[in-house]
């Protein structure tokens, strides 16, 4: 039988003694804790020496690696020394093949685990390896290291390699003169709490490091955090639990003892330990010879999950300013309502992603289950959307992914001309690890039971006789609502700017829909006064995309843009006509969107509302990209809009209801004007 024993500078209250297997020889594994006193440890090492195959130094580093330098200990160094027979580790050669396989093998186990999180190391300069292992997932990075070790915790933490490599060079020098036990978090023995990192620890989405450091530094509170250390024992697992850890990942493999009770897990240095007892190597085993030992012994981490707390299903939706004055209305930037509007415009461009607030209360009449939200924003306006280059909205919005993904979010929408910008978000799915959508589909379902409500509310008996025109028809919205309406009501005008798109439109309704009439113009004017419904769909920032003069009395006017098409006052000059805004939706449950979205109470622009029901459905994947809308998708939407409660709210004109009184007014204007222009006052639908 191997024997090996762990001295550790921690304390002796964790002491254990077990025996266990690893391929297919007997090892004795022993712990001793020399309750920080270093003059023990090496009395230990001397005592030792000689009578078992190997030692290791459990919280007592000889040399530190960090990067391609080495920085010696002496005081380390001459504890290690006290054997002269028997070989001494720390553990070193093992942490920078075993951490880092760790970290892959978790990540494989739970996708993401990693990704674009905050991650606390506890010591960056003790698990070096862990520490570039976790830098790969685009994380946010903090090194406890000025903290745990120096005691200084006003200093600013590192927070990338390069910063971690310039701490350790001019600061290792100079604690390799120091006492080891200033290095050392529990250098007195004491493993209390210690309240100076509590700021930190709460701060991360993820703790990595060696338990001693966890336990004397992490507050009460780890609710939710993702914890990845080495030796925790099963009492302080249960501890973990408790405290409301999500996830646990070791950083070493299950040791079953001999008599079926076991230590599970052990400390680098013991892991090291027993590859050199059993190879009988001596103290530097090679990297080859590690690697092989542990893909031999099958070492892997365990990824258990401690809370049993179901999270909700979580989105996310991106919306950003109309105007500068929205920019104002927000309490932070309230001050910038005194400054110029264009000045404020062109700075708040520059402002990285925002989160606002947490959308609580909407839930599945299907299902009953609730869900969140995570609302963000960008600072750019439609105006400084669309003169920038693409690549300035990508960059944005790739970074907001990430930052929801970082928050729980498995899907994202893109609001208003977050998704125009480019090519309709494929490259922000692309580049994103959630799912991604535009909310177009839900959108343009809306956008059609709205408009047919409207039009039956104007006085419209047979809707396949009217007459329907689409303006932006080219666009990801106009082209699948032109194709939807071309085979509802059968007579369609396209209106768009590039002729070549609208021919090809054009002809792909006439194969879809044999018999329909389709129209195609590069201006609204010469058809308006023929048309019962317009819905306008284009991205201009001008207004006057339709002169409302031309308009048909009794017409009704479906606006999906936003910043909308037809402006107030414009529509103020034919009150005979009804312009009411895209279909907006009722949410179930009790919506609570935190922010004012412009919305009366519980209702969402149904590109939100697209985002909210796929995670009803949990459908993670990406939806509606791209300016080519599946109809099947569209039509998908308006079932599963009825499959989980979601409703059309009442139709709204520029932010205000539409009553029945308003709806006879107009129909009697319309008549009136019908009069005055010698058309016939029956319906002409």
């Amino acid at each position: 039988m191997k024997r090996i024993v762990s001295i550790s500078l921690g304390s002796a209250r964790r002491d254990y003694q077990f025996v266990t297997t690893v391929l297919g020889q007997q090892i004795e594994v022993r712990r001793i804790g020399a309750n920080g006193d270093t003059a023990l440890a090496a009395s230990l090492v001397r005592d030792f020496d000689g009578k078992v195959d190997a030692i290791g130094l459990g919280g007592l580093t000889p040399v530190f690696h960090v990067g391609a330098a080495r920085y010696p200990h002496h005081e380390a160094l001459t504890i290690a020394r006290e054997a002269r027979r028997t070989p001494v580790v720390a553990g070193n050669l093992i942490k920078q093949t075993l951490d880092r396989w760790c970290v892959q093998q978790a990540n494989q186990a739970q996708r993401g685990m990693f990704n674009y999180r905050r991650i606390l190391v506890t010591s960056g300069i003790d698990r070096y390896a862990l520490a570039q292992a976790l830098a790969q997932y685009d994380a946010e990075l903090r090194f406890a290291d000025p903290v745990v070790h120096s005691g200084l915790p006003f200093l600013p933490l590192p927070r990338s390699i390069p910063q971690l490599d310039m701490y350790a060079a001019t600061t290792l020098p100079i604690a390799a003169l120091l006492p080891y036990r200033v290095l050392h978090p529990v250098a007195l023995g004491s493993e209390g709490h210690d309240a100076r990192a509590e700021k930190h620890f709460a701060w991360a989405d993820v703790i990595a490091g060696d338990f001693a450091y966890i336990r004397r530094f992490a507050p009460r509170d780890l609710n939710n955090k993702v914890i990845v250390t080495d030796d925790p024992s099963p009492e302080e697992i249960e501890d973990l639990r408790a405290r409301g850890v999500r996830t646990l990942v070791t950083l070493s493999p299950r040791l079953e003892s001999a008599d079926k009770t076991h230590r599970p897990f052990v400390a680098a240095d013991v892991l090291e330990a027993i590859v050199v007892a059993i190879l009988e190597s001596g103290p530097t085993p090679t990297e080859g010879d590690i690697i092989n030992f542990i893909d031999e012994a099958d070492w892997e981490p365990e990824v258990m999950t401690l809370s049993d707390t179901a999270e909700k299903p979580r989105f996310a939706f991106v919306i950003h300013p109309l105007s500068p004055k929205y920019i104002a209305n927000h309490p932070r930037f309230r001050f910038t309502r005194y400054l110029p509007e264009r000045l404020v415009e062109r700075v708040a461009a520059h402002f990285p992603p925002m989160y606002i607030s947490k959308i609580r209360g909407i839930r599945s009449q299907a299902t009953g289950e609730e869900i969140e939200g995570l609302l963000f924003t960008l600072g750019a306006t439609p105006r400084e959307l669309m003169r920038r280059d693409t690549a300035f909205t990508y960059r944005r919005l790739i970074k907001c992914a990430r930052m929801a993904e970082r928050m729980g979010a498995k899907i994202m929408g893109l609001g208003a001309f977050t998704s125009v910008v480019g090519d309709a978000g494929i490259t922000v799915a692309q580049k994103s690890d959630i799912g991604i959508t535009s909310g177009n589909s839900l959108t343009v379902a809306a956008t059609l039971e709205a408009a047919k409500q409207a039009v039956i509310k104007m006085g419209a008996t047979d809707l396949t006789r009217g007459k329907a025109m689409v303006v932006g028809a080219t666009g990801s919205i106009g082209s699948v609502c032109a194709r939807l309406l071309a085979q509802a009501i059968g007579d369609v005008v396209l209106v768009a700017p590039r002729v070549e798109r609208l021919l090809a439109l054009k002809k792909q309704i006439e194969a879809e829909t044999p018999g329909a009439r389709v129209t195609a113009a590069t201006s609204a004017d010469a058809y308006l006064a023929e048309c019962d419904l317009i819905v306008t769909t284009t991205s201009a920032l001008s207004g006057r995309v339709i002169n409302v003069d031309k308009l048909k009395p009794g017409a009704v006017v479906c606006d999906v843009a936003r910043p909308p098409d037809v402006k107030k006052e414009d529509a103020a000059r034919r009150p005979d006509v009804l312009v009411i805004e895209s279909g907006e939706i009722l949410l179930p449950g009790e919506p609570d969107f935190g922010f004012d979205i412009g919305l009366p109470p519980g209702t969402a622009y149904a590109c939100l509302s697209e985002t909210a029901l796929l995670t009803m459905e949990h459908m993670y994947g990406d939806y509606t990209l791209g300016r080519n809308i599946d109809i099947e998708k569209v039509k998908e939407m308006y079932r599963l809009m009825k499959k989980h409660g979601l409703q059309l709210a009442g139709l709204r004109s520029f932010d205000e209801y539409i009553t029945d009184e308003m709806i006879a007014e107009k129909r009697r204007l319309a008549d009136e004007r019908r009069r005055q222009l010698g058309m016939p006052v029956a319906a002409t639908r």
